[in-house]
């Protein structure tokens, strides 16, 4: 079989041997990761120019180019069964490599990944700017796809994504759905999102505001009556308002605030915690709503007053690191070492437990 054959068949083991991964390099058979594990299945070991050919195989031009420039490259690709993976690039030791993740297609509900109610609530916003943030890892584009396909089962809206790379392809149901790819259909984040306000969509999700343009055109895509989500890599809910404002230069900075203020409806601040019985992890999610208080503090450079603000306005939807601790150790999901080693501050995480005792 020739080289896209052999990639092709070697990932759709994944599905047959129960795998969550698969590695593939030069020197070693095909390895993958079984139950957690990593075995190999194979006794064959891979020259560097097979791997090179399986490797681009699955490129097209654009992703060819945009590897040779930064050495590692993410692929979304689906073989002729239907099953639908991720696959990433790079080099080691002079040659090239693939991880390949299998993206189960059986897509989890909101309330089936223990996501707070308050999530469901953004997905009825009619504009501005959600944002999921958090560690790599830390399960936000899972989040992301649960909530685009909550409005694609209740409302009858447009909705336009653009992802590096399309990890889960949503069906129409009542919503129309464009999945636009990075280096497949689209050249980066920022043009699409600027495209996109030309192509009548009604919410806009953004994989990643990876850069200053793509904020830019997130922003004005939420500033003109678009609901638009999308992801930063920033660990807590209060640190994402100076991490946008931050990224603009300094002579931009005080009208991007005001800017920020406006657009910004909620951010979602997660991370993932090993659940009691040891067979999973829960979402412990920092959420702040961006109220009428909020938006003042923002206006008027006092970001660190959110905290404050979010301590006191569960009734507006919003909880601290610690208090979503607490409730997850109080509904027995997580342990009581695992809420204290990851809260924020140990005496109010102890204080919000005894009160609630």
């Amino acid at each position: 079989m020739d080289a896209h054959q052999h990639i092709r068949h070697l990932m759709d083991q994944c599905v047959n041997l129960g795998a969550s991964d698969l590695h593939i390099s030069v020197g070693v058979p095909a390895t993958y990761r079984i139950k957690g594990k990593i075995k190999a299945v194979d006794t064959n070991s891979f020259t560097a120019e097979q791997v090179q050919a399986m490797a681009e195989s699955l490129m097209n031009k654009f992703q060819k180019d945009y590897f040779d420039e930064h050495m590692t490259l993410d692929i979304g690709f689906s073989t002729e069964q239907g099953f639908r993976y991720r696959v990433n690039v790079y080099r080691e030791m002079g040659h090239y490599a693939l991880a390949v993740r299998y993206l189960n297609g059986s897509l989890k509900t909101i309330q089936e990944l223990g996501l707070p109610p308050q999530i469901e609530y953004l997905t009825e916003l009619k504009s501005g700017l959600v944002l999921v943030c958090g560690a790599t890892g830390s399960g936000k584009s899972t989040t992301l796809t649960a909530v685009i396909n909550s409005i694609n089962e209740k409302q009858e809206k447009h909705i336009l994504t653009v992802e590096d790379p399309v990890e889960f392809v949503h069906a129409n149901i009542k919503s129309i759905v464009h999945q636009r790819e990075l280096y497949t259909d689209v050249p980066d984040f920022a043009s699409a999102v600027k495209a996109a306000l030309r192509e009548d969509p009604d919410v806009v999700m953004v994989g990643e505001m990876r850069d200053l343009e793509t904020m830019r055109a997130a922003l004005s895509a939420a500033e003109t009556g678009h609901l638009v989500f999308s992801t930063l890599h920033t660990n807590d809910a209060v640190g994402v308002v100076e991490r946008l404002i931050g990224s603009f230069p300094g002579n931009e900075q005080s009208v991007a605030r005001d800017r920020i203020a406006y657009a910004l409806k909620a951010v979602v601040a997660q991370n993932l915690v090993p659940t009691v019985d040891g067979k999973g992890r829960a979402v412990v999610a920092e959420i702040l709503m961006v109220t009428n208080a909020v938006s003042n503090l923002i206006e008027s450079s006092k970001s660190k007053q959110i905290y404050s603000v979010m301590e006191s306005s569960a009734r507006q939807g919003m909880q601290t690191l610690d208090q979503a601790l607490a409730k997850l150790v109080l509904s027995q999901k997580i342990s009581l070492q695992a809420g204290r080693t990851m809260c924020r501050d140990l005496a109010s995480f102890d204080a919000l437990l005894r009160s609630s005792v």
